[in-house]
């Protein structure tokens, strides 16, 4: 073992998916005249640590159930290749864990029970997602799982931490986190549609099928862009409008996305989690630029 090989585990690339939404959620916030940095100092700590642990426990559930095996298509995983011992990824799974409970208390004092029970909320579902009797990556669940925590619950969790209120723009701007993140999944799922057949991974890429797979890809891109629009009209601000600037990014990541298959989908997976990013630090910046210009 190695600060390399730990550095491995906690799969760097898919740390915007953490970071995007608070950031998000906390421009959201200072637009609507409310901003506090302890807040968004223990968001992005808690979102960071939820991610590095979610992953663990990917690493760690997915090779005990033989689904990462050595017809892996993906990057390295650090339990399948030998790099760490199992009950090492689990043990320091559950460490971080446990970690985010530490700025997780403090978020509790500001928002009290709501995020008491989000909280304990995202630790279950971030080891339920491959883990336990009802894995959901394994149940055709997956999307969803993604879908409702990295947009709804960590861009809602972080705006009512700020205000104190969860207003109608915080889940349009969930929406748009999420919809994002939930198509890194989906490049994901396809590069592995055939292993995780294999060892009944029901994936919604396994369900549908290629061509369905990827028209749902094509289809969240355009849920999102369609979300800022409805930001824009919700808040009667042409503000949001300069988060539509991602367009020629969210083009190429779509055309690349559509002219790969099995392990050449590895770039796309770096390619969309920076459509996530771009299109959520846009709108920040866009949302910072409107609040300056009083629109």
């Amino acid at each position: 073992m190695s600060l390399q090989h730990w550095l491995l585990a906690t799969r760097p690339r898919t740390l915007p998916a953490a970071v995007a939404p608070v950031v998000l959620a906390s421009a959201l916030a200072a637009y609507t005249g409310h901003f506090r940095g302890d807040v968004l100092a223990a968001t992005l700590a808690i979102s960071l640590l939820l991610q590095v642990g979610t992953n663990l426990a990917n690493d760690y559930f997915d090779f005990v159930k033989g689904a990462d095996t050595e017809e892996r298509l993906g990057p390295i995983r650090v339990t399948q290749s030998g790099l760490i011992p199992p009950h090492t990824v689990r043990n320091v799974m559950l460490l971080v864990f446990a970690l985010s409970a530490i700025p997780g208390l403090y978020a509790v004092s500001i928002g009290g029970w709501p995020l008491l029970l989000l909280g304990a909320l995202s630790i279950a579902s971030g080891i339920a997602y491959t883990g336990g009797p009802y894995p959901l990556g394994y149940n055709g669940l997956g999307d969803l799982f993604v879908y409702l925590f990295f947009g709804f619950a960590s861009v809602g969790g972080t705006f009512f931490l700020h205000t104190g209120d969860v207003a109608p723009a915080a889940f349009v701007a969930g929406h748009i986190a999420g919809v994002f993140t939930t198509a890194i999944i989906v490049v994901n799922n396809l590069r592995d549609r055939h292993t995780d057949a294999k060892v009944g991974k029901n994936t919604l890429a396994v369900r549908w099928g290629e061509q369905a797979t990827r028209r749902w890809y094509l289809a969240l891109l355009v849920a999102g862009f369609l979300g800022i629009i409805a930001l824009a009209a919700l808040l009667r601000s042409p503000a949001p409008l300069g988060a539509l600037l991602a367009l020629p990014v969210a083009r190429a990541a779509y055309r690349n996305f559509m002219a790969r298959d099995g392990a050449a989908l590895n770039p796309s997976l770096g390619e969309t989690a920076r459509l996530l990013a771009v299109v959520c630090f846009l709108l920040a910046l866009s949302l910072g630029a409107g609040a300056l210009a009083g629109f």
